[in-house]
């Protein structure tokens, strides 16, 4: 007859210990012992490069446009695209300090966009105006102004680009081949250089604006619907200067004259 198996051991609490204090000692010895810790930099902002401008080149275009926009946001103001084409066999030492237009300062940007402007082969800028914007829409306002910079682009350089770089993701209409690169101011050095160009060109309209319509701040805050713009726009009402299609102008629109939208022929 087989041996029943013997019963379960009974559970036992496993034994706790009271800590104690550690002492001077003790405690010398553990904080030399642990690694002192690193207190990491805040990381860089990634300089764009040319990598993409420098393959177009290889492959035998010659007149390689970057483009972007800025403006499509604001309230108030145009939309401005800016088109820039570097040098094919030059690397100026300035390019290293290109960046997209929104980490850089105002002064740094003012140096930068007068500095692409006496040195590049080719630049330009383009503008769709409020009107038209209220007329066919943002989107369409702004892939005219990026039309209207690739042309002065074309007129300073005496001949259109063979290939142009396009910030974002947006389908186009362009007469020329081109590709578009989804935050392309910031990897690609053209178009962070063009969005410099154009950010400088819509500042310095938004500072003459804010002397003929005072009390909108637009000096500061150049059409964006800052704290301060939504009150003043509550205060006064829209004016001339502003977006009446987009719905905060809208809302605060008691002006009894309003901008004509152009005709969609335009």
């Amino acid at each position: 007859m087989p041996t029943p198996p013997s019963p379960p051991a009974p559970f036992q609490p496993p034994l706790t210990r009271t800590a104690q204090p550690a002492s001077p000692d003790t405690r010398a010895r553990a904080s030399r012992s642990r690694p002192a810790k690193r207190v990491s930099a805040p990381p860089r902002a990634r300089r764009p490069s040319r990598s993409r401008e420098l393959q177009l080149w290889a492959d035998g275009h010659s007149i390689v446009a970057g483009v972007d926009e800025v403006g499509r946001g604001p309230l108030a103001g145009p939309v401005v695209a800016g088109a820039v084409s570097l040098h094919p066999h030059k690397r100026p030492a300035w390019l290293r300090h290109v960046r997209d237009s929104k980490q850089l300062s105002a002064p740094v940007r003012r140096d930068i966009a007068d500095t692409i402007k006496h040195t590049v082969p080719a630049w330009g800028v383009g503008w769709a105006a409020v009107q038209e914007i209220d007329s066919v829409g943002i989107l369409q306002a702004t892939r005219l102004a990026m039309r209207r910079a690739l042309a002065d682009l074309a007129a300073r350089a005496g001949a259109p680009p063979d290939y142009a770089l396009i910030d974002g993701r947006d389908a186009h209409q362009f007469n020329c081949p081109f590709e578009t690169i989804v935050r392309g101011d910031a990897s690609c050095t053209s178009i962070a250089a063009a969005s410099v160009v154009a950010k400088v060109a819509r500042d310095a309209w938004m500072e003459t604006r804010s002397a003929a319509y005072p009390g909108y701040g637009f000096a500061s805050n150049k059409g964006y619907g800052t704290p301060q713009h939504l009150a003043a726009l509550k205060r006064l009402g829209p004016c001339a200067e502003h977006r009446y299609s987009f719905a905060p102008v809208r809302a605060n629109d008691r002006a009894a004259l309003r901008p004509a939208p152009l005709p969609l022929g335009f």
